[in-house]
Protein backbone atom coordinates (compact mmCIF):
# COMPACT_ATOMS: atom_id res chain seq x y z
CA UNK A 1 0.00 0.00 0.00
CA UNK A 2 1.10 3.55 -0.74
CA UNK A 3 0.09 6.86 0.84
CA UNK A 4 0.19 10.49 -0.35
CA UNK A 5 1.91 12.60 2.27
CA UNK A 6 -0.02 15.68 1.17
CA UNK A 7 -3.65 14.58 1.01
CA UNK A 8 -3.13 11.42 3.13
CA UNK A 9 -4.92 9.24 0.64
CA UNK A 10 -3.85 5.66 0.32
CA UNK A 11 -3.55 3.65 -2.84
CA UNK A 12 -3.37 -0.09 -3.30
CA UNK A 13 -2.18 -0.04 -6.90
CA UNK A 14 1.51 -0.93 -6.68
CA UNK A 15 2.17 0.58 -10.09
CA UNK A 16 1.30 4.10 -8.93
CA UNK A 17 4.23 6.26 -7.90
CA UNK A 18 2.53 9.69 -7.65
CA UNK A 19 -0.74 10.90 -6.17
CA UNK A 20 -3.44 11.18 -8.80
CA UNK A 21 -4.76 14.32 -7.13
CA UNK A 22 -1.74 16.49 -6.38
CA UNK A 23 1.17 14.62 -7.97
CA UNK A 24 3.01 14.11 -4.69
CA UNK A 25 5.31 11.07 -4.71
CA UNK A 26 3.72 8.16 -2.84
CA UNK A 27 5.42 6.41 0.04
CA UNK A 28 5.16 2.78 1.03
CA UNK A 29 3.15 2.00 4.17
CA UNK A 30 2.68 -1.27 5.95
CA UNK A 31 -0.40 -2.61 7.66
CA UNK A 32 0.73 -1.91 11.22
CA UNK A 33 2.02 1.53 10.18
CA UNK A 34 -1.31 2.27 8.59
CA UNK A 35 -3.06 1.45 11.80
CA UNK A 36 -0.72 3.57 13.86
CA UNK A 37 -0.73 6.55 11.59
CA UNK A 38 -4.34 6.38 10.48
CA UNK A 39 -5.90 9.72 10.97
CA UNK A 40 -9.50 9.82 11.96
CA UNK A 41 -12.01 12.54 11.59
CA UNK A 42 -11.34 15.64 13.60
CA UNK A 43 -7.70 14.91 14.04
CA UNK A 44 -5.38 17.78 13.26
CA UNK A 45 -2.96 16.36 10.77
CA UNK A 46 -0.24 18.58 9.52
CA UNK A 47 1.67 16.67 6.94
CA UNK A 48 5.13 17.90 6.18
CA UNK A 49 5.47 20.18 3.21
CA UNK A 50 6.55 18.51 0.01
CA UNK A 51 10.24 18.88 -0.62
CA UNK A 52 11.34 18.22 -4.17
CA UNK A 53 14.39 16.03 -4.40
CA UNK A 54 17.64 17.93 -4.58
CA UNK A 55 19.96 17.33 -7.51
CA UNK A 56 23.61 18.08 -7.92
CA UNK A 57 24.05 20.52 -10.84
CA UNK A 58 25.26 18.63 -13.86
CA UNK A 59 27.80 21.33 -14.65
CA UNK A 60 29.76 20.88 -11.45
CA UNK A 61 31.85 17.95 -12.56
CA UNK A 62 32.27 19.21 -16.14
CA UNK A 63 33.52 22.55 -14.88
CA UNK A 64 36.08 20.80 -12.77
CA UNK A 65 37.12 18.63 -15.69
CA UNK A 66 37.67 21.60 -18.09
CA UNK A 67 40.54 22.97 -16.03
CA UNK A 68 43.05 20.27 -17.04
CA UNK A 69 42.25 20.84 -20.73
CA UNK A 70 42.52 24.60 -20.37
CA UNK A 71 45.86 24.25 -18.58
CA UNK A 72 47.13 21.92 -21.31
CA UNK A 73 46.19 24.37 -24.08
CA UNK A 74 47.81 27.29 -22.27
CA UNK A 75 50.94 25.21 -21.69
CA UNK A 76 51.11 24.24 -25.37
CA UNK A 77 50.78 27.88 -26.46
CA UNK A 78 53.55 28.88 -24.07
CA UNK A 79 55.83 26.14 -25.43
CA UNK A 80 55.13 27.21 -29.03
CA UNK A 81 55.85 30.84 -28.17
CA UNK A 82 59.14 29.91 -26.51
CA UNK A 83 60.10 27.80 -29.56
CA UNK A 84 59.31 30.67 -31.92
CA UNK A 85 61.45 33.07 -29.87
CA UNK A 86 64.36 30.61 -29.82
CA UNK A 87 64.11 30.05 -33.59
CA UNK A 88 64.01 33.79 -34.24
CA UNK A 89 67.03 34.43 -32.04
CA UNK A 90 68.94 31.56 -33.69
CA UNK A 91 68.16 32.05 -37.38
CA UNK A 92 67.50 35.77 -37.73
CA UNK A 93 71.19 36.75 -37.42
CA UNK A 94 72.08 34.08 -40.00
CA UNK A 95 69.50 35.39 -42.47
CA UNK A 96 70.73 38.94 -41.92
CA UNK A 97 74.35 37.92 -42.57
CA UNK A 98 73.32 36.01 -45.70
CA UNK A 99 71.42 39.02 -47.03
CA UNK A 100 74.44 41.22 -46.34
CA UNK A 101 76.71 38.79 -48.22
CA UNK A 102 74.36 38.75 -51.21
CA UNK A 103 74.19 42.53 -51.27
CA UNK A 104 77.98 42.76 -51.00
CA UNK A 105 78.40 40.20 -53.80
CA UNK A 106 76.03 42.13 -56.07
CA UNK A 107 77.91 45.33 -55.30
CA UNK A 108 81.23 43.69 -56.14
CA UNK A 109 79.84 42.27 -59.39
CA UNK A 110 78.51 45.68 -60.32
CA UNK A 111 81.86 47.30 -59.66
CA UNK A 112 83.64 44.53 -61.56
CA UNK A 113 81.36 44.96 -64.56
CA UNK A 114 81.85 48.71 -64.45
CA UNK A 115 85.60 48.35 -64.38
CA UNK A 116 85.47 45.78 -67.16
CA UNK A 117 83.45 48.11 -69.35
CA UNK A 118 85.97 50.90 -68.88
CA UNK A 119 88.92 48.59 -69.56
CA UNK A 120 87.39 46.66 -72.47
CA UNK A 121 88.42 47.88 -75.91
CA UNK A 122 85.87 45.74 -77.71
CA UNK A 123 84.15 48.26 -79.95
CA UNK A 124 84.19 50.84 -77.16
CA UNK A 125 81.47 52.64 -79.08
CA UNK A 126 78.79 50.81 -77.05
CA UNK A 127 79.61 52.88 -73.95
CA UNK A 128 80.49 56.12 -75.74
CA UNK A 129 78.15 59.06 -75.97
CA UNK A 130 76.58 59.77 -79.35
CA UNK A 131 78.44 63.08 -79.62
CA UNK A 132 81.74 61.74 -78.23
CA UNK A 133 84.79 62.73 -80.32
CA UNK A 134 86.71 60.00 -82.16
CA UNK A 135 89.64 58.47 -80.27
CA UNK A 136 93.11 59.59 -81.33
CA UNK A 137 95.23 56.83 -79.76
CA UNK A 138 96.23 54.55 -82.66
CA UNK A 139 96.87 51.53 -80.43
CA UNK A 140 93.42 51.91 -78.89
CA UNK A 141 91.77 52.33 -82.31
CA UNK A 142 93.66 49.32 -83.68
CA UNK A 143 92.41 47.17 -80.80
CA UNK A 144 88.86 48.45 -81.29
CA UNK A 145 88.86 47.76 -85.03
CA UNK A 146 90.37 44.29 -84.55
CA UNK A 147 87.51 43.46 -82.20
CA UNK A 148 85.02 44.76 -84.78
CA UNK A 149 86.67 42.56 -87.46
CA UNK A 150 86.19 39.49 -85.24
CA UNK A 151 82.56 40.42 -84.58
CA UNK A 152 82.08 41.00 -88.31
CA UNK A 153 83.51 37.54 -89.13
CA UNK A 154 81.26 35.83 -86.55
CA UNK A 155 78.23 37.70 -87.91
CA UNK A 156 79.11 36.57 -91.46
CA UNK A 157 79.48 32.93 -90.38
CA UNK A 158 76.18 32.93 -88.46
CA UNK A 159 74.35 35.18 -90.96
CA UNK A 160 73.52 37.45 -88.01
CA UNK A 161 71.70 40.22 -89.82
CA UNK A 162 71.03 42.22 -86.66
CA UNK A 163 74.72 42.33 -85.79
CA UNK A 164 75.68 43.18 -89.38
CA UNK A 165 73.15 46.02 -89.43
CA UNK A 166 74.97 47.59 -86.48
CA UNK A 167 78.50 47.02 -87.79
CA UNK A 168 77.86 48.38 -91.30
CA UNK A 169 77.20 52.07 -91.91
CA UNK A 170 74.16 53.01 -93.96
CA UNK A 171 76.43 54.12 -96.83
CA UNK A 172 78.49 50.93 -96.77
CA UNK A 173 79.81 49.71 -100.14
CA UNK A 174 81.57 46.35 -100.38
CA UNK A 175 83.34 44.56 -103.18
CA UNK A 176 81.99 41.10 -104.09
CA UNK A 177 83.99 38.17 -105.45
CA UNK A 178 83.07 38.82 -109.07
CA UNK A 179 84.37 42.36 -108.89
CA UNK A 180 80.99 44.03 -108.46
CA UNK A 181 79.90 46.24 -105.58
CA UNK A 182 77.28 45.64 -102.95
CA UNK A 183 75.46 48.05 -100.62
CA UNK A 184 74.43 47.42 -97.02
CA UNK A 185 70.87 46.29 -97.77
CA UNK A 186 72.01 43.85 -100.47
CA UNK A 187 74.83 42.56 -98.26
CA UNK A 188 72.45 41.75 -95.39
CA UNK A 189 69.72 40.36 -97.66
CA UNK A 190 71.99 37.87 -99.46
CA UNK A 191 74.14 36.74 -96.50
CA UNK A 192 73.98 32.98 -95.84
CA UNK A 193 75.17 30.89 -92.92
CA UNK A 194 78.70 29.45 -93.28
CA UNK A 195 79.12 25.90 -91.94
CA UNK A 196 82.58 25.19 -93.37
CA UNK A 197 84.75 27.66 -91.41
CA UNK A 198 86.58 26.01 -88.51
CA UNK A 199 88.73 28.92 -87.25
CA UNK A 200 90.33 32.17 -88.43
CA UNK A 201 93.07 34.63 -87.56
CA UNK A 202 93.90 38.25 -88.48
CA UNK A 203 97.60 38.95 -89.11
CA UNK A 204 99.78 41.78 -90.42
CA UNK A 205 97.29 44.46 -89.40
CA UNK A 206 98.13 48.05 -90.31
CA UNK A 207 96.13 51.12 -89.40
CA UNK A 208 95.76 54.51 -91.03
CA UNK A 209 93.95 57.04 -88.81
CA UNK A 210 92.81 60.48 -89.98
CA UNK A 211 90.40 62.22 -87.62
CA UNK A 212 87.11 60.38 -87.74
CA UNK A 213 88.26 58.09 -90.59
CA UNK A 214 90.23 54.88 -90.22
CA UNK A 215 91.51 52.30 -92.70
CA UNK A 216 92.57 48.82 -91.61
CA UNK A 217 94.68 46.58 -93.87
CA UNK A 218 95.76 43.01 -93.19
CA UNK A 219 95.39 39.33 -93.94
CA UNK A 220 92.69 36.88 -92.86
CA UNK A 221 93.71 33.24 -92.49
CA UNK A 222 90.53 31.18 -92.61
CA UNK A 223 90.62 27.42 -91.96
CA UNK A 224 87.83 25.54 -93.73
CA UNK A 225 86.93 21.87 -93.42
CA UNK A 226 89.00 20.84 -96.46
CA UNK A 227 91.36 23.74 -97.14
CA UNK A 228 92.76 27.07 -95.91
CA UNK A 229 92.01 30.46 -97.42
CA UNK A 230 94.19 33.55 -97.08
CA UNK A 231 92.47 36.81 -97.96
CA UNK A 232 93.98 40.28 -98.27
CA UNK A 233 91.49 42.90 -97.10
CA UNK A 234 91.13 46.65 -96.85
CA UNK A 235 88.31 47.79 -94.57
CA UNK A 236 87.34 51.42 -94.06
CA UNK A 237 85.59 52.85 -91.02
CA UNK A 238 84.03 56.14 -89.91
CA UNK A 239 83.33 57.41 -86.39
CA UNK A 240 79.59 58.12 -86.14
CA UNK A 241 77.16 58.27 -83.23
CA UNK A 242 79.97 57.56 -80.79
CA UNK A 243 81.20 54.32 -82.44
CA UNK A 244 83.13 52.95 -85.41
CA UNK A 245 81.04 51.86 -88.42
CA UNK A 246 82.27 50.09 -91.56
CA UNK A 247 81.82 52.12 -94.75
CA UNK A 248 83.67 49.88 -97.21
CA UNK A 249 85.46 46.58 -97.72
CA UNK A 250 87.72 45.17 -100.41
CA UNK A 251 88.74 41.48 -100.23
CA UNK A 252 91.10 39.52 -102.45
CA UNK A 253 91.05 35.75 -101.79
CA UNK A 254 94.18 33.62 -102.29
CA UNK A 255 93.50 29.92 -101.82
CA UNK A 256 96.33 27.67 -100.58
Amino acid sequence: MKRCSTCNKTFTDEKLSYCVDDGTPLVEVFDNEDELTQVGPGTNWNPPAYQPPSYVPSGGKSQKRTWPWLAAVVGLLVIMLIGFVIAAVTYLPRLTKKADRIAESNSNNSNSNSNSEHADTKNANDNAAVDAPPPTDKELVLAQLKDIENEWTVANINADKKKLARILADDFVGQVNNGGIQGKAEYIRTIQRDTSTQKWEFVDLRLTLQGDRATLLGKLHQQLQDREIVADFVDRFVWREGRWQATGSEVTINQK
